[in-house]
């Protein structure tokens, strides 16, 4: 493991840092945030910042259909199965300046400390940036993990439109012309491991005063978008009996929602992210309101049964004056990673000496979609109050750096 040592040492705190900083500055927004959305020119940018780095560090970057961005250094055996890391560029809205991008410029910060540590590893090392993780321009999230990985074709998201009426298509179109000089490589591969680094996105490491997170799998995930569909009438001459009012039927639906996901123990995760009334005016009753529900939960069997239990949840509370439509848009099981990738992670973070726990992600990240073809496994540090998804999240250069040295020592543990 002498090449895990020097290649963990290798790791520039100040480096990575500071090329964070750079790259948060691409899309910043008040309160030290970042608004950086898939495929525009925001994203372009700084994926171009990205290429420079890597191309200075020995990297060969190259391209596929679906715009994931790929570094790769040279390994001892070119012909092995590659390692993987990495994770996203596009944020949030009103994102910080960590979520997602900290997993690809730790894996840009490993293939810098190959190049300055002069260590060859047994096997290539690539570092991909994946196309539309948050899903916030064009649903789903996860696009191009999903897209890579065979989960779904790439000609399936074509139709997808953002706000403007985008459509996915034409931006990704667009998107590779512009990068129309970089080498293109066909979509999928069978890596020799994936790991990710990504900060926690809640508060247990902090809580509890540890370094590192070793992820042991990613809770499951159901989304659902309903449709309350009522009739709009004047809000002064139109009695309240004789109304069909489908703002008050979803107030109704939610609420019977909210009875349905009661947990005790608090492990289920049910929410309604947004919510859109129809004609949206102050003097007339909602003709048409559309929510959305997110739900997650660590066991199938809940996630199963809370889920089916929705459509008739809403439809009951409803009532007879709305019609209900439901539709579910995402539906991804609760996923374990793999255990000897979990142990090469565990044995890393003990031999460099950092307080660790091992824990699930509430979240999903493109490593579940990478999971269906290589042993995956994630690495969390801390997040400060347990902020993510706003300007305020935030993780020290040291908890940082203490992520990316156990990302390269676990890397250089998998390369043999």
């Amino acid at each position: 493991m002498d090449k895990a040592r020097a290649l963990a040492g290798a790791v520039d705190e100040a480096r990575q840092w500071g090329r964070l900083m750079e790259l948060a500055r691409i899309g910043a927004i008040p309160g030290d945030g970042v608004n950086r959305q898939a495929l525009t020119a925001l994203d372009r940018a700084a994926r171009r910042l990205l290429i420079g780095w890597a191309e200075a560090a020995g990297a060969q970057v190259s391209v596929d259909a679906a715009a994931n961005l790929w570094l790769r250094k040279e390994g001892r055996d070119p012909a092995a199965a590659p390692l993987l890391t990495g994770s996203h560029m596009d944020s949030q809205p009103e994102g910080g300046r960590f979520d997602g991008i900290y997993g690809v410029v730790a894996g840009l910060e490993v293939l810098s400390a190959l190049h300055d540590s002069g260590v060859v590893l047994e096997r290539p090392l690539e570092v991909v940036a994946w196309t539309n993780e948050e899903g916030s321009r064009f649903a789903p999230g996860c696009m191009g993990s999903m897209a890579w990985s065979g989960q779904r074709p790439l000609e399936a998201f074509a139709e997808n439109t953002d706000a403007d009426g985008v459509r996915f298509g034409d931006a990704l179109a667009e998107h590779l012309a512009a990068e129309s000089d970089l080498p293109r490589r066909p979509l999928g591969g069978r890596p020799h491991v994936y790991i990710e680094a990504h900060i926690e996105q809640g508060p247990r490491l902090e809580a509890e005063g540890l370094d590192i997170g070793v992820v042991t799998g990613i809770q499951g995930s159901r989304w659902f978008t309903v449709t309350v569909t009522g009739a709009s009438a004047h809000a002064g001459t139109t009695p309240v009996s004789l109304r069909r009012d489908a703002l008050q039927a979803a107030v109704r639906a939610i609420q019977a929602l909210n009875t349905l996901m009661a947990d005790p123990s608090d492990r289920l995760r049910f929410t309604i992210g947004s919510l859109t009334v129809e004609p949206g005016s102050s003097n007339s009753v909602a003709g048409r309101v559309r929510f959305t529900i997110d739900l997650r939960h660590p066991e199938q069997v809940v996630l199963q049964e809370r889920g089916d239990a929705v459509e008739e949840t809403v439809r009951r509370a409803a009532g007879p004056v709305a019609e209900v439509a439901v539709a579910e848009s995402f539906n991804a099981p609760p996923l374990d990673f793999d255990p000897a990738v979990i142990a090469d992670i565990v044995a890393e973070t003990q031999t460099l000496g950092l307080r660790w726990t091992t824990m699930p992600s509430g979240a999903f990240h493109d490593a579940q979609l990478v999971a269906s073809v290589a042993p995956t496994g994630m690495i969390f540090v801390p997040s400060r109050d347990g902020i993510s998804h706003n300007p305020a999240e935030f993780t020290t250069a040291a908890q940082l750096a203490a992520g990316t040295r156990v990302l390269a020592a676990a890397l250089a543990r998998a390369a043999n």
